[in-house]
């Protein structure tokens, strides 16, 4: 059992960070959560797969940055004025997440979380943890570790 299955199950709030990916909005529990930067340019690396944007120095320790709607399979157009970099932690590593724009930060109950429906799973499901129905839309809840299993094999081999 996920530890987000074994939330979900005793009924507990959850808090997440809610952000926007054009027109989409997707969000992750605030524990994953290191800092919240603002745009900052990175510095490329070569051959490095199309979601990696490069590397910046995060007060000494050189992180990857990562464009989440490459990831996702979505299409980027990144606004330097509205963009943010969302740094988490990610198993051992700590990933900087390129997104077009932070919403908001909640606290929800657990039994929010909808499991995504069977059509769905032509994707890699393992990306989300499910869907959040709220007032304004739909919010897709976002599996970071599943998301970067391979994420250090994936900048070692670049």
């Amino acid at each position: 059992m996920s530890e987000i299955e074994a939330v979900m199950s005793r009924r507990e709030t959850l808090e997440i960070i809610a952000f926007h990916l054009g027109d989409q909005q997707f969000c992750i529990r605030t524990t994953s959560i290191r800092e919240i930067r603002g745009w900052a340019a990175a510095t490329p690396l070569p051959h490095a797969p199309p979601e990696i944007m490069g590397v910046m120095n995060l007060r000494g320790t050189v992180i990857p940055i990562i464009d989440l709607a490459a990831k996702l399979g979505m299409r980027s157009h990144i606004d330097n004025r509205r963009a943010a970099i969302v740094v988490a932690e990610v198993g051992k590593s700590t990933v900087g997440l390129v997104v077009d724009q932070v919403s908001d930060i909640l606290s929800i109950s657990a039994d929010l979380v909808q499991p995504l429906p069977a059509f769905a799973r032509t994707f890699d499901s393992a990306y989300a943890h499910g869907i959040i129905p709220l007032d304004r839309g739909m919010v897709c809840f976002l599996n970071l570790d599943q998301m970067f299993a391979n994420l250090e094999s994936a900048v070692e081999l670049t």
